[in-house]
């Protein structure tokens, strides 16, 4: 009897050990974020900077050792800026690969078109460079929003465009050039919106659509309507060819338009007849406060870009914040499950140290958008890369900026 209950007390202790060792590894496993963009294709300046960011910010946490004792892990997918791909994309995260969250959206149409998947499965999405004022109101009847963004929406852009082109220079008449998508198409909409605000009707609004190389019909159009300025949504390639034919027609008027107009490849595209564009940006390559400074370093060194200059700084930028929110909030859930990972975004106890910003209190139920009017500067291309537009802006982006709610829930900012 004694030899027969010493081998049942073996038996058990080794089930014991087997089953805390199967407890440990799976509490081990990494936790695994999406990341979904345009790594090829025309928006791939946006998509490679952004996903790059993401990398940088998921090595710095795993070096520091990953959050609630789990490493973090991306699972990178090429969305090619294609709708039915974005779809495709959002089904296999769920299903196959698992994730906890996902990251990423540069196209505003992809996004719309992709993340109701994400919506059904609770699964949170933290949409880091699309900036279609609806992406984040596509569930607004729905009793949760699982729809987060780290960007600065068209309703923040749309009138900082317009301030600058009517009330900061002056303009009296302006046309709309916006690419046939629905980040141009929603955009258009949300600069005539504003123009109607000061009273200002575009002389002109003419579209385009992606990988249009010849613009003379519509900037004929503009320019004999006496435009004194252009007005731009679209994304690199064709806002370079709007530039292009300017040139060619021998009619130079400022560009002023949504943050696209920092891209690479327009800059490049562009080349001197690029210069002097203006756009609203919420990061400029310029080390400004240590975080950016260490950013910028950590991104040169670790992918070494031509002229050492980041394709997209914008999108790099939000893509490293996007996954120090979502970690912040892993971290305070203590746990991978979707609902209370969105519960704690909506109530972060503490500040989130960006290269944007600094996040204080960044969400609410009600609010998933972490950037405020009081963000963004304007950047204006000069020398082949994006330069602080005004010594205000420079001062401005020096400042560490908060984001918070105060006790009557009234957004209050902080310097």
């Amino acid at each position: 009897m004694t030899i027969r209950f010493a081998k049942l007390a073996f038996n058990a202790a080794l089930a014991s050990a087997v089953l805390s060792f199967a407890g440990a590894a799976m509490a081990a496993d990494p936790i695994r974020i999406g990341v979904s963009g345009p790594f090829t294709g025309g928006s791939s300046s946006m998509g490679v900077s952004m996903r790059d960011g993401v990398k940088l910010a998921v090595d710095e946490i795993n070096k520091a050792g990953g959050v609630i004792g789990r490493q973090l892990q991306i699972v990178e997918r090429d969305d090619e800026a294609k709708n039915e791909r974005g779809v495709q994309i959002a089904q296999e995260m769920i299903n196959k690969e698992k994730v906890t969250a996902t990251v990423g959206f540069i196209n505003t149409g992809v996004a719309l078109a992709s993340q109701r998947f994400y919506q059904e499965a609770k699964i949170p999405v933290m949409n880091n460079v699309a900036t279609g004022s609806a992406i984040t109101h596509q569930f607004d009847d729905q009793p949760d929003n699982y729809i987060f963004r780290n960007a600065a929406h068209d309703s923040i852009q749309a009138p900082m465009i317009v301030e600058e082109a009517i009330s900061r220079r002056g303009f009296k008449k302006v046309a709309i050039l916006a690419d046939s998508t629905n980040y141009g198409q929603l955009g258009r909409q949300d600069l005539e919106a504003a123009l109607n605000l000061k009273g200002v009707k575009a002389v002109a609004v003419e579209k385009f659509n992606i990988k249009d190389v010849d613009m003379t019909a519509q900037l004929l159009k503009a320019k004999e309507a006496g435009a004194e300025a252009v007005l731009t949504y679209g994304i690199g390639p064709e806002l370079a060819q709007i530039a292009n034919g300017m040139t060619k027609l021998g009619w130079k008027v400022p560009m002023i338009g949504s943050w696209t107009l920092s891209m690479a490849n327009y800059i490049d595209n562009a080349g001197p007849g690029g210069e002097g564009a203006r756009m609203p940006q919420t990061f400029v390559q310029e080390p400004t406060t240590p975080k950016r400074q260490a950013f910028i370093i950590n991104y040169l060194k670790t992918f070494n870009p031509k002229n050492a200059r980041i394709d997209s700084p914008v999108s790099a930028a939000q893509g490293y914040d996007s996954i120090y929110l979502l970690a912040a909030a892993i971290k305070q859930a203590n746990s991978t499950d979707g609902p209370k990972i969105k519960a704690a975004l909506e109530d972060l106890k503490a500040p989130v140290e960006g290269v944007v910003t600094t996040y204080t209190k960044p969400f609410t139920a009600k609010d998933h958008e972490a950037i405020t009017a009081n963000i963004p500067i304007f950047g204006e291309v000069k020398g082949q890369r994006v330069v602080y537009a005004y010594p205000d802006d420079f001062k401005k982006a020096s400042e560490v900026r908060l984001k918070d709610v105060n006790a009557k829930g009234v957004l209050a900012v902080k310097k």
